[in-house]
């Protein structure tokens, strides 16, 4: 065995297992040094808290130097994580859109994680929702980090307000309308506050594909060959979309930012908002009222897609990097740190053992909002991903964006869509 199999091999062991089970056989071959490129697309103290956990592990492992990057938006990471790999410039690593798995693998840049899983049991703790993103024919290329789905934040006050029971938030569609149109505050003319807001920027086909989910439709195949943007249910799903604008009146006309609805809830302009669990923290700490946080309602059935990142490791590595990489990521994948980092930012800690830490049930017991996203995950379905996903979510995005400024309807908007989206994944069609 040579010695930089025998380095992995013990590496590897020694992440199972206690901590600092392999250190001298390790710095026998000096100090590895990994650098991982992170995204910083959402509020909160993120990079404080990765730079913590990067100074604490080097602390426990001297013989691993890692270095975090932060590399900007989650589209702006990926770019620069697939450039520096190809150009054979690092990084070891990144933290990426559990969606970019296709494009990762097709573009064979990447390791699948089960390979390098020592004992074939770690990977098997986390969620099987947050797993579905990250296999692809039946290997696991990434590892649930920053993981989410989507939630419902209301305002209590508002609701109060209205007529409305604070306690409970809308568990239909129409009851989201209904009950979001009686939260509406005018002064004269002018909405000074709405009942609901839901980004249309950013992230649209994600807060779309929930009420897709909702009337029972998956937007695309296990496989990612095939979408079904322009079936019925999915049509139906845009329709209660445009009819929060236009029937109900509770939703601003045109397009919601998706950096407005967070700021616009925390200040109290509008009585509920759909987003990311990982904004949670960031309204729990910045929120001077009292809200409440719910699963997304229903409509032939509740449903969220999961969203946020995997770990990825790439090809161009030593294997004492990758024996490094796996190192770190089931240290900062621990029960512990899991439930610590699902605390910090709101993000759903992506292994049910992480709930059942003392720390984490006693901030679930004072804090019952942060289990919600756990909650739903039976309900949830893997994010929309498919081969060329950036290119087939842009036509897709861009078809519903034409909806919701009211330059399309539902139904030819999504058949423009799956014509799109059906010639991008044409070379991907086996015979």
């Amino acid at each position: 065995m040579s010695s930089f199999k025998a380095t992995r091999r013990a590496v590897l062991a020694g992440a199972a297992t206690l901590p600092l089970a392999a250190p001298a056989i390790v710095n026998a071959q000096g100090v590895t040094e990994i650098e991982f490129y992170f995204p910083v697309a959402v509020g909160g103290p993120i990079t404080k808290i990765i730079d913590g956990y990067a100074a604490d592990f080097m602390k426990a492992y001297p013989y691993i130097k890692v270095k975090p990057v932060y590399a900007g938006s989650y589209v702006d990471t990926l770019t620069k994580a697939v450039t520096a790999t190809k150009a054979k410039q690092g990084p070891q690593m990144a933290l990426l859109l559990a969606v970019d798995a296709y494009t990762l693998v097709d573009e064979e840049l990447i390791v699948p994680l089960d390979e390098l899983d020592a004992h074939k049991t770690w990977l098997k703790q986390f969620y099987p929702a947050f797993l579905g993103n990250a296999t692809i024919d039946g290997r696991i290329w990434g590892v649930p980090f920053q993981r989410s789905t989507i939630v419902a934040y209301w305002n209590k006050d508002l609701f109060k307000a209205a007529g409305l029971d604070p306690e409970k938030p809308p568990a239909t569609w129409e009851e989201t309308g209904e009950w979001t149109a009686k939260t509406i505050k005018r002064e004269g003319d002018r909405v000074t506050s709405w009942g609901i807001e839901i980004p249309g920027d950013g992230f649209t086909y994600w807060l779309y594909q929930a009420m897709a989910a909702q009337a029972g439709v998956e937007l695309a195949s296990d496989n990612g060959r095939k979408v079904t943007f322009n079936s019925p249910g999915a049509v139906d799903g845009l329709q209660f979309w445009l009819d929060l604008m236009n029937k109900y009146k509770s939703h601003p006309q045109g397009i919601s930012a998706w950096g407005t609805g967070p700021r616009d809830f925390i200040e109290g302009k509008v009585a509920m908002i759909w987003h990311t669990t990982g904004n949670l923290t960031n309204i729990k700490n910045s929120a001077k009222f009292p809200f409440g946080v719910s699963m997304l309602p229903a409509h032939k059935r509740r449903g969220s897609p999961t969203g946020g990142g995997n770990f990825y490791v790439f090809k161009n590595n030593t294997p004492a990097q990758q024996a490094a990489c796996m190192t770190f990521l089931t240290w900062v994948t621990t029960p512990e740190r899991a439930a610590n980092w699902s605390m910090a930012t709101g993000y759903v800690a992506p292994r049910a053992d992480a709930w059942e830490t003392q720390e984490m049930k006693d901030y679930v017991a004072g804090f019952p909002q942060a289990a919600v996203a756990r909650d739903q995950l039976p309900f949830a379905v893997p994010e929309l991903s498919t081969h060329d996903n950036q290119r087939v979510a842009q036509a897709l995005t861009d078809e519903l964006q034409a909806v919701l400024l009211g330059r399309k309807q539902p139904k030819q908007a999504l058949d423009d869509a799956q014509t799109a989206a059906t010639k991008l994944l044409k070379p991907f069609q086996k015979a």
